[in-house]
């Protein structure tokens, strides 16, 4: 290598090494947040790094930054950290410090939000459940118990960061941290205690002299310096109660969380964008989207209860990393707008101009360069504003953005990003034709009855609440006792008019009841209701009857006051009932004696959960039968594009790849058959019961599985079937990119793109001039089209990844007739 090289190589090292090692001062101003003084607007995306992989982080962190954003967001999980008292895990997708390093090396900046409460839809909030059983505790409120187990673990964190020198005041990328969560929403129930914590919280913060700034969101009262930020879909309206701090937007929720049973919920690249131009009209400068990226609740994560595996949220970066278009391009170019506009919006002086139903005009000024926004909040009427002699016509529910106060850049309502069409593809091997076949092997989990007693985690002469016996490390917990049947005693005399009936009352979620080892029946709470009475006939035999239930949960509740005082599981009455043929009660006896309890498994205990122990039975499988585990191999799918297993047919489990926990299943919980919308309006408020899709169908059916999780041959896929269902119809498959479309605007350019390596493989439309419709129903207006729209496109695109036009005449050639705006419709296949 010639010198003069190897010491410009050398240079790069040293100048890219002291660029991320160098200090940064952050502060603020009511304005903005300061970097080495000067005023920067903040453009930040949550990711989760538990509800990811190692492997997806420099994926997901790298298109955050080409959608234009400069920061990315974390809650801190206590409960992923700390499983057990006094004992961590930072290692896999819970290495925090790689994760804010990955940030780091992309050159963007980190918000942290310790909590460590986090709330996030993540079982118990975050918090640890072995904390509800310290005696005497009380969470989140000025208790000294509780307090020193929160300081201990945030206190881990901050010498975690400073260790590294991951603080922006050491060089790192952490510009931002939080201590507590939207707690102003539940202080009211804590009483004069309440506001004592959350002044114990600022103090806290302030005591680990990281010098940047902390936050605590939804906390008006905040206690200075701590400051206090905005929730929801929309906080342009928000004030900041402090007027020495800015405006901060710490959760502009970018769509909705979907719990089983409930549709697939979406907001609209429309409305989003109309939330954060509004807010950037208002004077807002740091704003982060919750979610950018949502990912998936692995193992037993998913809180609620009810949440599904799934944390996709309806976000700019779907599920498995892929670009959520139109909504990921259309806030893309959005961003790259508002960082243009930078010194204006953060330095500038502001002059509103009110218009009729609460349209406005706001203009920035500095040295010499104004923005204006156009804003146009009414859900249904389009308004033109007269502005400088000049005419603007904002559609409803709209903001124009104009950087120089002259020529419109972007308006919120017209979306020149593709639209993206997902398939999923069968598994199908490079000498094969046909998707590859699973074939399966079986188990059956050992149904506990009378066990040695050093076998249960515990005995009681009561029913026990779950939590306390479970200290929240499985879903599962067994309960086992005896019944002496004397059919001498006259109450229970044996008759043939008469039948036996078994009653059990519980908290939840989800019951299965055995008798002598066979399955009496199952039932699981419906959404919301999660208390209710399992009823089934049984058929008792003289003498000694062994009673096993199973009590599983679903997630535990995560947000609300005293949420943590939320009971589960089996408290009682379990009632043994005898009924004539009309159903009236002829006696009636409660369960008593001594329980005996056991936590999670045999299967797990055993290593089914990762294919072993050796051999499964592979003939004679039984078919609807609950309490199986189901054991099959596949190859790794080819290529690159995500990899998805459809559980469809099974009922309600949990399901593992290589002994990697991909999380809890349900396909046999139907979503409603009602509340889909046949259009989805984006003009209006959202809510999280508009514009929804998939009714009556699987609430989720469809699991990730990493990449990095596989192997190239055999691949383990282990089920656990708790309900019954079949894996006959379990299929993998891999998730791309089939066909995208466009309908870009004049004036813009319009850039069209498959998914990894795949190219386009035939132009199905292409119109310049007034085309109509919309994706997959396109039509030419055949008084304004380009003739040779197709042939340009084809020309450009055919064999392309990805290929772009200017939306004017120049590329089309000239068209004779004259509208409003013309546009580009385009349909392509991958």
């Amino acid at each position: 290598m010639p010198i003069s090289i190897r010491v410009s190589l050398f240079c790069s090292i040293v100048l890219f090494f002291s660029s991320l090692c160098s200090a940064i001062e952050v502060t603020v101003d009511n304005r903005a947040v300061n970097i080495d003084g000067e005023r920067k607007l903040i453009l930040s995306g949550a990711i989760h790094y538990p509800r990811s992989t190692p492997a997806m982080w420099p994926s997901l962190i790298r298109k955050s930054k080409e959608g234009g954003l400069n920061a990315i967001e974390t809650y801190v999980f206590w409960n992923a950290h700390e499983p057990q008292r006094r004992q961590y895990d930072f290692s896999g997708s819970l290495d925090l410090v790689r994760f804010i390093k990955t940030i780091h090396e992309e050159r963007l900046y980190a918000i942290l939000r310790i909590g460590p409460y986090v709330c996030a839809e993540w079982t118990y909030g975050g918090l640890p459940v072995w904390l509800h059983n310290i005696p005497n505790i009380k969470l989140r409120t000025d208790d000294p118990v509780y307090k020193s187990e929160m300081q201990n673990f945030t206190t881990l964190i901050v010498q975690k960061m400073k260790r590294e020198r991951l603080f922006a005041s050491q060089g790192g990328p952490i510009i931002l941290a939080q201590i507590e969560n939207e707690y102003g929403n539940v202080e009211w129930a804590y009483g004069s205690d309440g506001y004592k914590y959350v002044n114990w919280c600022a103090n806290l913060a302030e005591g680990y002299h990281v010098d940047i700034p902390w936050i605590m969101c939804q906390q008006d009262n905040a206690p200075p310096p701590m400051i206090s930020t905005c929730n929801g879909y929309y906080c342009d309206q928000w004030k900041n109660p402090k007027s020495n701090t800015p405006k901060m937007w710490t959760e502009n929720w970018s769509g909705w969380f979907k719990n089983w049973g409930a549709q697939d919920p979406h907001r609209t690249a429309e409305d989003l964008a109309f939330a954060v131009a509004r807010f950037f009209q208002l004077q807002g400068t740091v704003h982060n989207y919750y979610m950018y990226h949502g990912g998936t609740n692995f193992g037993s994560t998913a809180g609620g209860p009810y949440i599904t595996t799934s944390y996709d949220y309806d976000a700019p970066l779907d599920e498995y990393g892929n670009l959520n278009q139109p909504k990921w391009g259309h806030l893309k170019d959005l961003h790259r707008l508002l960082i243009s506009m930078e010194s204006t919006l953060t330095y500038g002086s502001i002059r509103n101009i009110n218009y009729p139903e609460n349209r406005q005009i706001t203009v920035y000024s500095h040295e010499g360069k104004r923005s204006c926004f156009l804003s146009n909040p009414h859900p249904s009427e389009d308004y033109t504003f007269d502005f400088e002699g000049d005419q603007y016509l904002v559609p409803a529910w709209s903001v124009s953005i104009l950087p120089d106060c002259f020529t419109e850049a972007y308006n919120t309502a017209k979306v020149n990003a593709q639209t993206s069409v997902m398939v999923k593809n069968p598994n199908i091997m490079d000498d094969e034709q046909e998707p590859y076949s699973l074939k399966w092997s079986w188990k059956r989990e050992n149904i506990l009855q009378a066990m040695p007693h050093h076998s249960y985690a515990l005995q009681s002469n009561q029913l026990l609440e779950q939590k306390a016996v479970t200290n929240g490390t499985s879903d599962y917990l067994w309960l086992v006792t005896t019944f002496l049947y004397d059919q001498n005693n006259s109450l229970w005399n044996k008759d043939p008019k008469k039948s036996h009936f078994l009653s059990v009352h519980t908290k939840g979620h989800v019951i299965h009841a055995f008798l002598n080892g066979r399955h009496v029946g199952s039932q699981a709470a419906k959404y919301s209701h999660y208390e209710f009475t399992f009823e089934k006939k049984i058929k008792l035999k003289p003498g000694i009857n062994k009673f096993s239930f199973v009590s599983a949960t679903v997630g535990l509740a995560n947000y609300g006051d005293h949420y943590d005082l939320v009971e589960y599981g089996i408290k009682g009455p379990i009632t043994l009932m005898l009924r004539d043929r009309t159903g009236t009660e002829v006696a009636a006896q409660n369960l008593t004696g001594v329980w005996n309890y056991k936590i999670g498994l045999d299967g797990e205990e055993k290593g089914l959960s990762a294919g072993n122990p050796k051999p499964w039975t592979v003939h004679s499988r039984p078919a609807n039968t609950p309490f199986i585990w189901y054991k099959t191999t596949f190859p790794a799918p080819t290529g690159e594009d995500p990899v998805v297993v459809d559980l469809l047919g099974l009922g309600k489990g949990m399901a593992w790849v290589n002994g990697h926990n991909i999380g809890r299943y349900w396909p046999s919980y139907l979503s409603s058959e009602d509340g889909c919308d046949f259009e989805c309006n984006y003009r209006g408020s959202y809510g999280a019961g508009k514009c929804r899709t998939n009714c009556g169908k699987p609430s989720q059916r469809w699991y990730h599985i990493p990449r990095s999780f596989l192997k190239a041959d055999d691949n383990v896929l282990v089920v656990f079937e708790e309900m019954g269902g079949t894996p006959d119809l379990v299929k993998i498959e891999t998730v791309s990119v089939e066909k995208v479309c466009v309908n870009g605007y004049e004036g813009h350019t319009v850039e069209l793109a498959c998914q990894g390596e795949k190219v386009f493989t035939d132009i199905k439309f292409a119109s310049f001039g007034s085309p109509k419709g919309a994706c997959g129903d396109f039509r030419k207006d055949m008084h304004c089209h380009a003739g040779n729209s197709l042939d340009v496109v084809r020309e450009a695109c055919l064999g392309m990844g990805k290929c772009s036009f200017k939306v004017d005449e120049s590329a089309f050639g000239p068209l004779r007739c004259r509208v409003d705006e013309y546009r580009l419709a385009i349909e392509a296949v991958c």
